[in-house]
């Protein structure tokens, strides 16, 4: 269990409902976690209780399709722009008109997307180990042989059924393996272990996570045609400053990804974790949570 007190709500948007974990002062400034894939909102127990107790009110929904929270069936329910806007909507139900935004995986992906469509919601944009999505997108088109074969299983993942069948083998054993082979030693506990099977194992979950992938190849156009009336294909850059933390041991993302990433934004700065794996939040809370809390205090988003 987490060592504070939490809440839960089932919060309405967007055509859906998000299974969120509320926590720190209701009063506080707001900052909006979102877990990727296979995470859920537990992915983030180790930064909850520490902007809980620095007087930070901590929102952390279960995305579409994860653990409790709604799960539509159409893959199209998972491009990049229906998730983005599940956020908006998120922050306009709890009343904010600006938040802190921290993503990982393909919460970064959202996240990014965030401040792509809704820039004016955000105060700072904190990403971990996920690149731009239209950076990602040209980097498998181009046919970069190293991240192709980083990504493998993205194309695996587009195959109706099997991937579910295989990952929910043996009570979904396989995929607590590859967490624990692809991250530091002793970043994912039994009791971790144990929580992701139980949210794995909700009925419809894994179909709607392999969604996520699904959707990103049938909609790539529609993401490429956002970015460019954003302007960020003309040489427009995100104006919300930008803090990408960045795993070097990541075994399905590349460096490459990262450093195109910061040249999206107009204000950013990219930091190296030699140490970290994918799973950076996991291998080195106490760093990560150091740098999001410089960041979001920092002067540069004050305007």
């Amino acid at each position: 269990m987490l060592p504070i007190p939490y809440e839960t709500q089932m919060i309405a948007t967007n055509g859906v409902h998000l299974h969120t974990v509320l926590a720190g002062d209701p009063n506080g400034e707001p900052i909006v976690f979102l877990h990727g894939f296979p995470d859920f909102w537990y992915g983030w127990h180790n930064q909850i209780p520490f902007f809980a107790e620095r007087g930070y009110r901590v929102i952390v929904p279960d995305q579409r399709g994860y653990n409790l929270s709604d799960k539509p069936s159409d893959v199209l329910a998972y491009r990049i722009n229906t998730l983005a806007t599940d956020v908006k909507g998120l922050i306009d139900v709890l009343g904010y008109d600006r938040v802190h935004l921290v993503g990982h995986d393909w919460g970064a992906a959202v996240a990014w997307w965030v401040a792509t469509m809704y820039p004016e919601r955000l105060k700072t944009l904190n990403i971990l180990n996920v690149p731009y999505p239209t950076v990602m997108m040209k980097q498998l088109q181009s046919g970069d042989l190293s991240q192709l074969l980083k990504s493998w299983y993205m194309f695996f993942f587009q195959i109706p059924g099997l991937p579910e069948a295989l990952i929910s083998a043996d009570g979904y054993a396989r995929m607590g393996e590859v967490l624990r082979r692809t991250s530091n030693p002793g970043s994912f506990s039994d009791e971790d272990i144990a929580r992701y099977r139980e949210a794995w194992a909700q009925p419809g979950a894994m179909t709607a996570s392999m969604n996520w992938y699904r959707a990103m190849f049938r909609s790539a156009r529609e993401a490429s045609q956002t970015a460019k009336q954003n302007a960020l294909d003309s040489g427009k850059k995100i104006q919300t400053p930008t803090l990408i933390l960045w795993g070097e041991k990541d075994q399905f993302l590349g460096t490459a990804v990262a450093r195109a990433s910061l040249n999206v934004v107009e204000q950013g700065e990219l930091v190296f974790f030699p140490k970290s794996t994918h799973w950076i939040q996991h291998d080195e809370p106490d760093d990560v949570n150091k740098y999001l809390l410089e960041w979001i205090t920092s002067d540069h988003h004050s305007a």
